[in-house]
């Protein structure tokens, strides 16, 4: 199989839009954190699925930015990075409910309670140590970096216009969930996932006009002109 710059960026463009889809999916139903104890099976395999979306999101927002680096400047670099740092922090943060929290609930069950408080912006009442410096580094990449990486892309205009905006809006929208209670958690993330969906879909679109273009291009240039008679 040979793979391209072309292929690559259609799959990042595939990426980001299943990345958004899972970030919705997984919202629907989703219990309560303090219902981790009593509904661990349940957790695990949310967290999973939200593990693979952030490995998504962070190709996805790779392939788009790449798709335009030049157009996007300074600017452009600074929210790729902050925003990829806080989805590598997000998806280490899933990791972690997933493979070490179900294992210490029996075991050490208000430390697990601590992170979950703690993860949904809360105050734990004892110590979890690293936990909360990966849990700010999430939350500051996520609401910064979506931000500026979204006024970056809406001033390109290589994309579609209207989802950088909403991907800008979105994320910095979620820092008034400090002030609001959880029930408001899983609304505030439909946004940015249609924002995810709605980038990865211009992102392959805008590839496969690319694709079109060079291939009439080129046929065109191998056309020998009729003679002059």
């Amino acid at each position: 199989m040979n793979v391209t710059s072309s292929s690559l960026t259609k799959a990042a463009g595939a990426a980001a839009a299943i990345a958004g889809a899972i970030f919705i999916a997984v919202q629907i139903n989703h219990p309560s954190s303090d219902a981790f104890t009593i509904e661990t099976t349940e957790w695990v395999a949310r967290s999973g699925a939200k593990t693979v979306m952030a490995a998504l999101a962070l190709a996805g927002i790779t392939g788009i930015y790449l798709h335009q680096y030049r157009k996007a400047g300074l600017l452009g670099l600074a929210g790729y990075i902050v925003f990829a740092a806080g989805y590598l922090a997000l998806f280490s943060v899933e990791v972690i409910a997933a493979a070490v929290l179900p294992n210490l609930v029996d075991t050490d069950p208000g430390f697990v309670n601590d992170v979950l408080t703690a993860g949904t912006g809360g105050t734990p009442n004892g110590d979890i140590g690293g936990l909360q410096t990966l849990f700010n580094v999430a939350g500051a990449g996520y609401i910064l970096g979506g931000l500026i990486f979204g006024i970056a892309l809406f001033r390109t205009g290589v994309l579609a216009r209207w989802a950088a905006a909403l991907l800008a809006v979105s994320t910095v929208g979620t820092a008034a969930l400090a002030v609001l209670p959880e029930s408001f958690n899983r609304p505030f993330a439909v946004p940015e996932g249609i924002a995810l969906i709605a980038l990865g879909v211009s992102l392959w679109r805008t590839q496969r006009r690319t694709e079109s273009y060079a291939a009439a291009t080129t046929a065109h240039a191998h056309v020998e002109p009729s003679p002059v008679r």
